[in-house]
């Protein structure tokens, strides 16, 4: 059974950082990709970012981009998202999320098929 795990949220200042970490198990990814995505309250779940694991190619949503990025570990079957430069905009829960196959777009939902439970990210102004 896949597993992914997610931490690393909390309350952040505006212009702070927070790192995420999504330790996945019951599977090996390495042939993948994973994804973060975030859902704020009354939205839509959207995505955030993705990485390819055999490419190393990264993408990102604009909304973004230059202040986030996300990275894996192999080893660990980890992957990361440093944020940067946070917004109050950017506060939601933050989900990882891996596909059950190989996927040429990584940028919507129905790309994937596992989730983890989420990790609160709030940002005060």
């Amino acid at each position: 059974q896949v597993q992914l795990v997610e931490s690393g949220g909390g309350l952040v200042q505006a212009g702070g950082s927070l790192r995420l970490s999504c330790a996945a198990s019951g599977r090996t990814f390495g042939n993948y990709a994973m994804g973060w995505f975030r859902q704020a309250p009354g939205k839509e779940r959207e995505f955030v970012a993705s990485i390819r694991w055999i490419t190393d190619d990264t993408y990102y949503a604009d909304s973004v981009k230059g202040r986030f990025t996300i990275s894996r570990d192999n080893a660990k079957n980890t992957v990361y998202l440093q944020m940067n430069s946070l917004k109050p905009e950017d506060t939601a829960v933050y989900y990882c999320a891996a596909p059950g196959n190989f996927r040429v777009v990584l940028t919507t939902r129905n790309a994937y098929d596992y989730w983890g439970q989420g990790t609160q990210v709030t940002v005060s102004s």
